[in-house]
């Protein structure tokens, strides 16, 4: 997987579930807060992902440092716009240490206790004026998401249960009691293609380039680092495997898995068809979030949705063996016990996915 997917905090745990033997909400609870392994970190494409701690400052370097270059700017000329300033830059440096020393203080706190603080910190912002997409933010909202971005403080336990979306903002220190190690760039990236080509490989350039978001020259520059090797693809693309991973794999055995909305897997690649087949528009938003998914022996081959009642239905799109459909139906009994009394739903609902829950 390399990381999961953290934009739905339900499809966190999800996802972490489809992989384990054994698991609870609770006990990830419990490595995610108490043991603190893990980190969500703005990074690849701009998307929250949810890291290991080891792997946290490789991430960082390879792709959060220039997200949070571009994204300052963007902030400062949304300021400037809004009417915040008059020098907005200034300002939002200001406000980050007013932000920073809060935490320091109170030991976590959320956005809202924070933004009380500094009435300049309460202010509110127009995003997309006009448009059928606007939207009103504060201050604070950019304020601590430039402190995250920069690695000066962390996503802890957020409000309410497991799937709250709100986090407590704490130090990066409760993670990394130095801070986060700053490593070169390039080798960051390096080593970060390398983790993607073992767990995603063979694949192709644009998919590499896809899925971390860099530029083709960056993307080039971490191939020949680890000395990716070329092969040939089914429909005759280019694609690359690490040197040592060009042996024949194993056929593994029957398999079948309900993945979560935003699954990692699921949005490991650009090009889809070879395991989505024609199923894209059933299970993905019109922006390219997939929904949840059946997967059977390495292909999606239907979706699924909880209903209002607690009940998993899963809805297969081709056919399979009878024996494939009771596997399935036993999986979905299983997560459904697993999810109890919680109701779960994507945050960008799919088409498959609207009509189940109906």
């Amino acid at each position: 997987m390399v990381v999961i997917h953290a934009t739905d905090p339900a499809s966190v745990f999800l996802q972490a579930r489809a992989r384990m033997a054994a698991s609870s909400p609770g006990a990830i609870e419990q490595e995610m807060h108490q043991e603190r392994s893990v980190l969500k970190l703005l990074a690849m494409r701009r998307t929250l992902f949810l890291v290991p701690l080891a792997d946290v400052p490789i991430v960082h370097a390879a792709a959060s440092r220039a997200i949070a270059e571009t994204e300052r700017r963007r902030t400062i000329d949304m300021f400037a716009e809004g009417g915040v300033g008059p020098d907005p830059a200034t300002l939002l440096e200001e406000l980050e240490e007013i932000g920073l020393a809060a935490v320091r203080d109170l030991g976590e706190a959320t956005t809202a206790e924070l933004r009380a603080l500094d009435p300049r910190l309460d202010k509110r912002i127009t995003l997309a004026r006009g448009k059928s997409y606007e939207g009103i933010i504060s201050v604070a909202t950019k304020v601590f998401f430039h402190l995250a971005l920069d690695g000066r403080i962390g996503r802890g336990r957020p409000r309410g249960t497991w799937i709250g979306s709100q986090p407590r903002w704490s130090l990066i220190e409760r993670w990394f009691p130095g801070g986060i190690a700053l490593l070169p760039v390039d080798d960051a990236r390096a080593e970060l293609a390398r983790r993607w080509l073992r767990a995603f490989g063979p694949a192709t350039r644009d998919d590499i380039k896809w899925w971390t978001g860099w530029t083709v020259a960056a993307t080039r520059q971490a191939l020949s680092a680890v000395a990716a090797v070329e092969v040939d693809l089914d429909g005759g693309e280019i694609g690359y495997v690490l040197p040592d991973d060009l042996g024949t794999t194993e056929q593994p055995e029957p398999w079948v898995a309900l993945l979560p909305a935003l699954d990692a897997t699921t949005m490991g690649w650009k090009g889809r068809d070879w395991y989505l087949g024609s199923h894209r528009s059933a299970l993905f938003d019109t922006n390219g979030n997939a929904g949840p998914t059946i997967w059977v022996d390495g292909r999606i081959v239907g979706g699924w949705a909880q209903r209002r009642t607690g009940e998993i239905i899963p809805q297969l799109l081709e056919d399979v063996s009878s024996e494939t459909r009771q596997s399935v139906d036993a999986e979905a009994a299983r997560l459904q016990e697993w999810l109890g009394p919680t109701r779960v739903s994507g945050s960008f609902p799919t088409p498959l996915e609207i009509e189940l829950r109906s």
